[in-house]
């Protein structure tokens, strides 16, 4: 009995292309938004810790300072194209007046006030606080207040996928299900 398969879920052949959406099956932004949440995550932790460090480790509070400040830029510049294919997925993919569009809605507006935050965060540390030898408390708040949000705004959109369905694209009694030792390929039954 075969344990494993690879090249079905990661064949792009047969799979219909829906622009910014991505492709029926793969769509762009669930593993976009990875990249942002999981930084924001991270920049708390060092926010944190470069706070609770830098009197009895100094250079660990910069170092810790600084790999936030990249950390930071990284997510924001990923959360960029994520908003975009979401916008795309929230224009093309929903009905207005469904439970589904109202969830969508917090969920966006949850993650454009995370972007907000970041983008003050990042103002601030490169605008006035770049030679800091460690993190300053308020910059700390921004990031901790962006990480709680990011998580609120992430469980929402795990919501529309796991709870809702939404964007998930099966035929309901799929082969795929079906005990065989072959593979189906997308576009095949």
């Amino acid at each position: 009995m075969r344990r494993l398969t690879f090249r079905p879920p990661l064949t792009i052949k047969g799979r219909k292309y829906k622009g910014l959406r991505g492709w029926a099956g793969k769509p762009f932004h669930p593993p976009l938004t990875d990249v942002p949440v999981t930084a924001y995550l991270f920049v708390a932790a060092f926010d944190v810790l470069s706070v609770a460090l830098h009197s009895s480790h100094e250079i660990v509070g910069r170092q810790l300072y600084v790999a936030g400040t990249w950390t930071l830029l990284g997510g924001a510049a990923v959360s960029l194209l994520a908003a975009l294919t979401g916008w795309a997925d929230w224009h093309r993919s929903s009905q207005p007046g469904t439970q589904a569009r109202r969830t969508i809605n917090a969920h966006a507006l949850t993650m454009i006030t995370v972007t907000v935050i970041v983008l003050v965060d990042l103002a601030i540390r490169g605008l006035g606080q770049q030679d800091r030898l460690y993190t300053s408390p308020g910059v700390m708040v921004l990031s901790v207040v962006a990480a709680l949000l990011v998580s609120v705004g992430a469980t929402l959109g795990g919501s529309l996928v796991y709870d809702y369905g939404f964007n998930v694209e099966t035929s309901g009694d799929h082969p795929v299900w079906h005990e065989n030792e072959v593979d189906v390929l997308p576009g095949q039954k």
